[in-house]
Formats: C-alpha cells, sequence, structure tokens
C-alpha cells in the first residue's frame, strides 16, 4: 500500500506528464499461454457444486506460467467443460505481476478462454521506471498489449545523459 501511495504522489507532482482518453501499450512481459496450468493457493475455500463456482478468499494467489495475480478474494467461474477454468473474478486489491512489469487496481476479471485481464479501479501500471494510471485496463494476453481507458496519465522516466 505504501508503495502505491509513493507512486500516485510521485504521479501527482511529477512535471513529465501526458494525458489522453486512452492509450495503447506494449505489454510484452504479460503475452503468455492462456492454456498453462493454473495454479490457487489461499486461506480458504468454499465450492458451490450447483452453479460451478468456487470462492478463495485471504492472501488469494494465482499463478500461471510467469504471471502472477494476487487478492483477497477471488472467484472462480468453471466451464461447463469439465476440469476447465472460464473466467477469474479477483478484488478487493488486486496485483497482478509478470517480470518487470506490474498493474495495480480495485477489480480484475480474467477471461481465460479470451486470454484477456480487465483491471478496473484506480489501476496504476508500472514498466521498469515508467508508470502509468487509468480507470480501466485490458490486457490482451496472446499478443501482448495493454489498452488503457478513463483519464490516462503516463509519467516516463527519463534515462540519464551521458557524460563527454
Amino acid at each position: 500500500m505504501i508503495r502505491f501511495l509513493s507512486v500516485v504522489l510521485m504521479l501527482s507532482i511529477a512535471p513529465v506528464g501526458l494525458f489522453a482518453q486512452g492509450a495503447e501499450v506494449a505489454f510484452g512481459g504479460l503475452q503468455q499461454d492462456t492454456s498453462a496450468p493454473v495454479e490457487v493457493t489461499a486461506d480458504a475455500l468454499r465450492v458451490n457444486q450447483s452453479d460451478g463456482t468456487a470462492l478463495y478468499t485471504g492472501n488469494v494467489l494465482i499463478a500461471q506460467g510467469q504471471m502472477r495475480l494476487a487478492a483477497p478474494r477471488v472467484l472462480v467461474v468453471y466451464s461447463e467443460q469439465a476440469g476447465r477454468i472460464k473466467r477469474m473474478e479477483a478484488s478487493g486489491g488486486v496485483t497482478l505481476v509478470s517480470g518487470s512489469e506490474a498493474a495495480e487496481a480495485q477489480r480484475a476479471d480474467y477471461d481465460i478462454e479470451g486470454g484477456q485481464v480487465i483491471m478496473s479501479g484506480n489501476v496504476l501500471l508500472t514498466q521498469g521506471p515508467s508508470a502509468l494510471t487509468s480507470e480501466r485496463m485490458v490486457v490482451d494476453l496472446k499478443d501482448g498489449t495493454a489498452q488503457l481507458t478513463g483519464r490516462v496519465r503516463t509519467v516516463l522516466q527519463q534515462a540519464p545523459e551521458a557524460q563527454p
């Protein structure tokens, strides 16, 4: 939380800012195989056979390939095909990490069949030293891109100039 607040503070006072209604960015660190196994760990699990869902609560961590998603609460919705996950709905403050890229938001919906993660509510994306904020971000895991919408703000850190 402190890291999040410090980045928000940095974004609010930084002299370099780009504002737009929408932006598309490369998100190569999150390009991945959506058919890879999904591992979920949590403090508690409640399964509902009647509607084909499983509710994980408490320190939920989801791993698929190089991607990690953490949240206090994740609802897993299974497809009608036995043993297949259709989508996951994470809420309560979500962190999505892959390589050097990380994103935070209030909520994330991962459509496994469609290969998309939709993050919403105070989205913060960090790519190395640069940061972007928006209200909504759609990550396409198959081609490694992300579309940010809402009020988008970008802070690009300039590399220091080489001394002669």
